[in-house]
């Protein structure tokens, strides 16, 4: 693409949809790296659908290329599904523009002839893959860049199963996409609704030239959801747990106020403060300009209004509420941030323990996690009696899996599935992770145990001392704008190349060659002796191809090495098993001090 032609085409074409668009496109003029970045690639379309920095260009979300990747999709659905079966739902969160991309994206789908469904209020993105599933639709839009910085938006897109797209259809939604053109290749409609609509609406005027129709979800639907998130409970009908447990709640200025907080004090949770500051929806999140439970600045502001209410539980969801984090009470009355591995080995570990209790544990039981994610789950699992399956980074994988339990008739021996980015879900009523679930469940356990005199902290340990003590962190890398983009391809060929990497993987090692990297032999992390190298990217134990490395090193320890799939990022995932805490603490340093000066 010659990026600078391309702005040209803007300026002549970029008018009358977005007023910001035509004022940043100005402000270029003159500027060629602002507009080479903004025009050197178009956004990237992949199983996370679109993700980007809000404003004008190809490289950017805005309603030209959210309108060009609903054509895409369109054009996808119409080739795939007959008429009667035309149907997408979308759902949007509180970010920037996410009512007016959604919008967009529901003329262009009516334009071609596809009923829409779509919530009128913001909803989280289970929401949207509940809505997906109960209303027979082909695929589901939500407009969401999730827990990213306020000047993202994006656009997740999922299949008739509730689930994000699988590798297969986003090459084929790919190929629909690149064959339009940006400005005269899509169809619109003036947005206008129909009605509103709890079930699907017969489509009583089929023909190649009809238009679709636009409905608002109705509140059958959103009741339902919380129906289901409320089945999730393990405790048994004459159970009695103290509910009156002292609750502190953060939205970070997202959807889950109403889901959350409904699910919550209809099962009895009445003492509840949310977190004023961060309570109504915002996409700017004023307070919180990373807006990721995974993030202790992000929980700051809660922290503080846990000490002022003598909380026994803070909960955060991110702003589509996909994502849960937490804090409990130490020994010392301080208030300690569990990680997403801490929490999901102790929900883990909770259902299956009530499950075996009840009676309600399947013949059959299933854990699904990603291979990032804390392997001690698995020990946990095997203690139960539960089959583990280990799938690519991404929920999206967990949610394949749990269909094709479903096709089996399998369903039910699904009981847990998380990812260590603080995402859970314990059902398979939706296909994505579900933060109005893991708060849920959070609750419960946190009650369950409270009423038994038993804190969070103190089952943790109880847990490290059966299982043996484990640390997992994460460190993220960042590389921006096109330069960036290469250097992370390079530095993860690097990895690729290093000589004992090779020699692990059964490859030739490479010559020395002017400009190729050639490393010293890579024969440890810190001081843990590399094992094994899994690489993803050619396919692996039968999972799809994915740029992703995985060291297996002595004494149980692991990192991961991969590129976020959905910022300019690399993400190492480093995993110690020790005797303590402290002496893990010694080992990760080593290992990720070494991995800082590789990503030099």
């Amino acid at each position: 693409m010659d990026f600078f032609e391309e702005y040209k085409r803007w300026i002549e074409f970029a008018k009358g949809s977005d007023e910001d668009i035509e004022k940043e496109l100005e402000s270029m003029e003159g500027d060629e790296v602002k507009i080479e970045d903004a025009f050197y690639r178009d956004l990237e379309f992949g199983t996370g659908g679109l993700r980007g920095v809000i404003g004008a260009g190809t490289n950017r979300m805005n309603v030209y290329t959210v309108a060009k990747a609903s054509q895409g999709l369109a054009n996808y659905v119409v080739k795939k599904y007959p008429v009667e079966k035309r149907r997408i739902a979308v759902s949007r969160d509180s970010r920037i523009k996410s009512d007016i991309f959604a919008r967009t994206a529901a003329t262009v789908f009516a334009a071609n002839g596809i009923d829409v469904y779509i919530y009128e209020d913001i909803m989280p993105t289970p929401c949207l893959s509940f809505a997906t599933r109960e209303l027979e639709c082909a695929a589901g839009i939500m407009v969401t860049a999730s827990h990213n910085p306020s000047k993202y938006n994006g656009y997740k897109v999922y299949g008739d199963d509730g689930c994000q797209i699988t590798t297969v259809a986003a090459a084929e939604i790919l190929s629909e996409i690149e064959k339009i053109d940006i400005f005269s290749g899509v169809k619109n409609l003036p947005f206008g609704i129909e009605g509103t609509a709890d079930e699907p609406v017969a489509i009583t005027d089929a023909g190649d030239e009809r238009k679709g129709r636009i409905y608002w979800i109705g509140p059958k639907i959103y009741t339902d959801f919380i129906k289901n998130v409320k089945a999730q409970s393990v405790l048994s009908e004459d159970e009695k747990i103290d509910r009156n447990v002292a609750i502190v709640y953060s939205p970070l200025n997202g959807t889950g106020l109403k889901p959350v907080t409904r699910v919550l004090s209809e099962s009895g949770y009445t003492n509840i403060t949310v977190v004023k500051e961060q309570e109504a929806p915002d996409g700017n999140f004023p307070t919180c300009p990373y807006p990721n439970p995974e993030i202790k600045e992000a929980m700051a502001l809660g922290m503080e209004y846990a000490r002022k209410e003598n909380a026994d539980l803070l909960l955060a969801t991110d702003p589509d509420c996909d994502r849960v984090g937490i804090a409990v009470k130490d020994e010392n009355g301080e208030y300690r941030l569990l990680s997403g591995n801490e929490t999901g080995i102790l929900l883990l570990d909770y259902i299956a323990s009530k499950r075996q209790k009840n009676g309600s544990m399947p013949e059959h039981p299933v854990m699904v996690k990603t291979i990032v994610t804390m392997d001690m789950a698995e020990r946990i699992a095997e203690h139960y009696g539960i089959k583990t399956v280990n799938v690519l980074t991404g929920f999206k994988f967990i949610g394949e899996h749990i269909g094709r339990l479903e096709s089996e008739g399998r369903e039910k021996d699904y009981i847990f599935g998380f990812e260590e980015s603080y995402g859970y879900l314990s059902g398979g009523y939706v296909r994505d992770k579900d933060a109005v679930d893991g708060a849920f469940l959070i609750c419960e356990m946190f009650s369950y145990y409270k009423t038994r005199g038993i804190s969070l902290l103190e089952k943790l340990s109880e847990l490290y001392r059966e299982y043996g003590y484990c640390l997992n962190t994460l460190h993220s890398y960042q590389f921006e704008g096109s330069a960036g983009f290469e250097k992370m391809q390079r530095i993860m060929q690097q990895f690729r190349m290093d000589s004992y990497a090779a020699k692990l993987q059964g490859a030739a090692v490479p010559e020395d060659k002017p400009g190729q990297h050639q490393a010293e032999a890579l024969e440890c992390f810190g001081d843990k002796a590399i094992e094994k190298l899994l690489d993803y990217k050619p396919g692996l134990d039968g999972l799809p191809k994915s740029d992703v490395l995985k060291y297996l090193l002595s004494d149980h320890c692991s990192v991961v090495i991969r590129p976020s799939g959905t910022e300019p990022k690399l993400k190492a995932y480093i995993s110690i098993s020790a005797e303590s805490r402290e002496a893990a603490e010694a080992v990760e340093e080593k290992i990720a001090s070494e991995l800082q000066e590789r990503m030099k």
